[in-house]
């Protein structure tokens, strides 16, 4: 199967599962597992941070972060297509009290530092106070430039906010910035990178900041559920991950483009390749095209897309050049029948 629709996608590789098999484990809510230890202790040098927490999934990281930084009735600032505003159910609001400012994203994926600080509440007993801003990098596939984060950072510190970053493609844009993630890190007060998405582990994401904020995080954790016990199998393939695959995201950022060039082959079908950063290609369909029909006629030649338009295709570990061939050599097929 030939799958486009997302880099959740992935597969743990034979060595993930040789590691799996092989981890040491513990009972990670006594702070036994020592997998998940060394694999925490390990991700907030390497990323700057005091501290880390492994979490089952981006969405739960991102919310612990959010319910670390946030009291009741606070309100955090973060862009109209963030995914921890849009796309994760609501969860600040519903179980961390937490209301959420959502700001129009640019076209570029960046925030207006004018339209920000239009935002912030003054102090005053009728307002949710104003405690944090929330950026996505990447987001739709865009990388926010470096120079932006270091005015973010600037900003933060100018309205007394903190800054929290939802990575969950961070090393993607580390990749297409050409600069060691320590350069993206750097700017924020807490951090969460997803690992089951182009890294490829099968589950699991990290949170990561100070050594008080992760212990407040600790505790959401077991609130919310997401206490585990002999979790360091999983945090196994988690450090390969974490460890070794990020030089492999620069070929999935390579065969995305590739993608794109073949589907502007293909009538019906426009791809703007500027627009192309990383490992997402969004695809302009023409209206006589009926989406649903072609991903069901797509999927019994075991070619899975997502039937939108724009339509949203992904590259990923388990993508290859020969891969996008097949897909446009049946797409083509299709279309002229």
């Amino acid at each position: 199967m030939i799958d486009f629709r997302s880099d959740t996608v992935t597969r743990p590789d034979a060595k993930m599962r040789q590691a799996m098999a092989n981890a040491d484990v513990g009972d990670d809510v006594y702070g036994d597992d020592p997998t998940v230890n060394a694999l925490e202790t390990w991700a907030a040098k390497r990323h700057g941070f005091s501290s880390a927490i492994f979490c089952s999934s981006g969405t739960q990281a991102n919310l612990l972060g959010l319910m670390a930084h946030c009291e009741r009735g606070d309100e955090y600032l973060c862009g109209q297509q963030a995914h921890n505003y849009k796309f994760e159910g609501g969860g600040a609001a519903v179980l961390g009290s937490i209301q959420p400012q959502p700001i129009e994203n640019e076209k570029d994926g960046t925030l207006s530092f004018d339209k920000l600080r239009a935002a912030i509440k003054p102090i005053d007993p009728h307002f949710a106070k104003t405690t944090l801003l929330s950026l996505e990098n990447t987001i739709n596939g865009k990388v926010l430039p470096l120079d932006y984060l270091a005015r973010a950072r600037e900003f933060v510190n100018e309205h007394g906010l903190k800054l929290h970053l939802d990575g969950a493609r961070v090393y993607n844009a580390a990749s297409a910035l050409d600069v060691d993630i320590i350069e993206i890190a750097k700017h924020f007060d807490s951090m969460t990178i997803c690992l089951s998405k182009g890294l490829g582990a099968p589950i699991g994401s990290l949170l990561l900041g100070s050594s008080e904020l992760i212990a407040k995080a600790r505790r959401w954790r077991k609130v919310l559920g997401g206490g585990m016990r002999q979790v360091g199998i999983l945090a196994a393939a988690a450090e390969i991950a974490l460890k070794e695959n990020p030089k492999n995201l620069a070929l999935d950022h390579e065969n995305a483009r590739y993608l794109g060039k073949r589907l502007n082959e293909v009538t019906g079908f426009a791809v703007n390749l500027e627009h192309i950063q990383t490992n997402m290609v969004f695809a302009k369909v023409s209206g006589d095209i009926e989406m649903k029909a072609l991903a069901e006629q797509l999927k019994a030649k075991n070619i899975l897309i997502t039937a939108a338009n724009p339509m949203r295709l992904v590259t990923h570990a388990d993508v290859q050049q020969a891969d996008i061939d097949i897909f446009i050599s049946e797409l083509t097929s299709l279309l002229r029948s």
